[in-house]
């Protein structure tokens, strides 16, 4: 069926799965993952899996109890480690949140917030040269693109560039850029008065950041916030990003 993971995806996510020695074992776990990336892809209600996938139920519990041991977070940061450091460029992108997803008390706790385009998040990435993700957190819709740049950039590498929108023309972080050994090649606001040195060259690659997100939203589950739980989400966006980094290998190795 579509969506499902390839022989080569799945002898590369295999090993990096929890191991079970004991108990009951596990019902199989390609299938399962199989229904997961369904419901990533088409952006169907749980209670809609396909009968192939085996219980909905199922799924969904080993979706959440993966989510909640880091598995997920832990997959990408592995796949992520092989990342090519030279470049890295940050954005955010805004996705808006659906209506059976906005039905939980105190939305800013679940990073969604009103703007004139209604209950929207925004999804933090910063990408490699290759455009395949790095880092990954989200926000409120309406919170600034440089709420987080702080955080997703701690571990940016010594002699790094560092390609962003003039969104993140502030001086903490070009700071932040050289304490850390890297450039930082932002276009300047139109209101800094002191000169900067900026290469619109080097600038054009920053559209790989774009393509990564035009990417995951293929995914349906990404391009619309269904869940409620901002955990939830986030896991969609880091397997979606899961997918990507197992595609570039496979053909980096072929």
């Amino acid at each position: 069926m579509r969506y499902e993971l390839a022989d080569h995806e799945w002898t590369a996510i295999k090993p990096k799965l929890p191991n079970k020695p004991r108990g009951v074992p596990r019902v199989n776990d390609r299938r399962v993952l199989n229904g997961i990336f369904w419901v990533l892809r088409s952006g169907a209600p749980w209670r809609d899996l396909p009968a192939a996938f085996g219980p909905y139920t199922t799924c969904y519990n080993r979706f959440v109890r993966w989510r909640r041991a880091g598995v997920w977070g832990r997959i990408i940061d592995a796949l992520a480690a092989a990342h090519d450091a030279a470049v890295q460029m940050i954005d955010t992108s805004i996705v808006r949140v659906h209506q059976h997803g906005a039905c939980i008390t105190r939305n800013q706790r679940q990073s969604m917030g009103r703007s004139r385009g209604g209950l929207t998040s925004k999804i933090h990435a910063v990408v490699d040269s290759n455009g395949l993700p790095v880092r990954l957190a989200l926000s409120p819709g309406e919170a600034h693109d440089v709420r987080l740049a702080g955080k997703l950039l701690s571990r940016l590498k010594s002699g790094a560039m560092l390609l962003a929108d003039r969104g993140y023309d502030a001086d903490w972080i070009r700071e932040l850029a050289v304490k850390k050994s890297a450039g930082a090649n932002i276009p300047p606001k139109s209101n800094r008065s002191d000169p900067i040195c900026f290469s619109p060259y080097l600038y054009r690659a920053r559209n790989r950041v774009e393509r990564f997100f035009n990417r995951i939203k293929q995914c349906r589950r990404v391009a619309t916030r269904f869940d409620r739980l901002a955990a939830n989400y986030l896991a969609f966006v880091q397997l979606a990003s899961i997918r990507l980094w197992l595609a570039a290998r496979y053909e980096s190795a072929s």
